[in-house]
């Protein structure tokens, strides 16, 4: 089922969701369902699954460092498959512009037609380690609203070399990226809004933002985007601080401001274990108030971990 329909069915009712990042190249999936199980009894509609582009790795040949490119949690679309089979859950593959080219993006989607899968995140994709701004893949796009485009096209029946008439249309609900804070290469909200403007023009059906620790930032995220006419719904993320580094690394990471009284509660913790605490009351009480006022999901950025999203969703669903 589409997120849209999901959204349309609960009548108002907040539902619950979360992402979680493919395993590390080599490893079992059954941690990642070990992660995932204690989820369930919040009846979760639907799961994102990550998509990590390429990197280079070194490895020591013949005295030499030798250079190769490599993706390290590939399985995305494999995982999407397993888990809709032992779950019974829709699951959103995220499909990069980095990384994959034109084609390439097309056999991906031919793939999540042949598994039933309707639902597809399309975003951009951040720049390489190595690389300091976004260098799109020769072959690929280079903005998500093109990537947009690419999807949308094949719900019309518009492939890259021809026109299908006759065929099975694509039937995807495409989600985009929002950012309450404005993505970090934008000169300022109001053209990042522009942007996300384009890409529901072009056939977004629902938007996701970055994580945020100040609602206020979200709602007039919102009230912002409903003056520009763009009308879909919008999906809060929230990411609970978990360790102590999260004070510098998220902000540095994802460019988010954080609240000095989250500061202050998070520096006075003696341990990790308070902090996690710290970081689950503070993502219960944002989530109280935006499920108050009415918003059609709340989505958790779990990481890899389900422990503090469960004890979250205990309090809410």
């Amino acid at each position: 089922m589409k997120i849209t329909d999901h959204i349309r069915n609960a009548k108002g009712e907040t539902l619950f969701s979360f992402e979680i990042v493919p395993p590390v190249k080599g490893k079992s999936i059954q941690e990642l369902y070990n992660n995932i199980d204690p989820l369930m009894e919040f009846k979760p509609p639907f799961i994102d699954v990550t998509t990590s582009r390429e990197e280079y790795i070194y490895k020591e040949k013949d005295g030499l460092l030798d250079k190769k490119l490599t993706r390290t949690r590939p399985g995305t679309l494999g995982i999407c498959a397993s888990l809709k089979h032992k779950y019974d859950v829709d699951t959103v593959p995220h499909v990069l512009c980095g990384g994959f080219t034109k084609e390439e993006t097309e056999y991906l989607l031919v793939d999540c037609q042949y598994l039933e899968i309707e639902n597809v995140m399309a975003l951009r994709g951040d720049a390489r380690k190595e690389e300091k701004y976004f260098i799109p893949t020769q072959g690929g796009h280079q903005y998500a609203a093109e990537l947009v485009k690419q999807i949308h096209d094949i719900n019309q029946g518009n492939y890259l070399h021809e026109v299908i008439e006759g065929h099975e249309m694509g039937d995807f609900c495409i989600g985009v990226a929002g950012y309450p804070e404005k993505h970090m290469e934008a000169p300022s909200l109001q053209s990042d809004l522009k942007r996300l403007k384009e890409k529901v023009e072009l056939g977004a059906d629902y938007v996701v933002t970055q994580m945020f620790f100040d609602n206020k930032k979200f709602f007039a995220f919102v009230e912002a985007a409903r003056e520009m006419d763009i009308y879909v719904p919008i999906i809060p993320g929230i990411k609970p601080i978990a360790v102590k580094q999260h004070l510098q690394l998220l902000p540095q990471v994802f460019r988010v401001d954080i609240p000095q009284e989250l500061i202050e509660a998070v520096e006075a913790c003696k341990t990790n274990q308070d902090v996690r605490k710290v970081g689950v009351e503070w993502a219960i009480q944002q989530s109280k108030e935006l499920k108050a006022a009415g918003v059609p999901v709340l989505h958790y950025y779990s990481m890899g971990k389900s422990d503090n999203i469960k004890d979250i969703a205990k309090e809410l669903f």
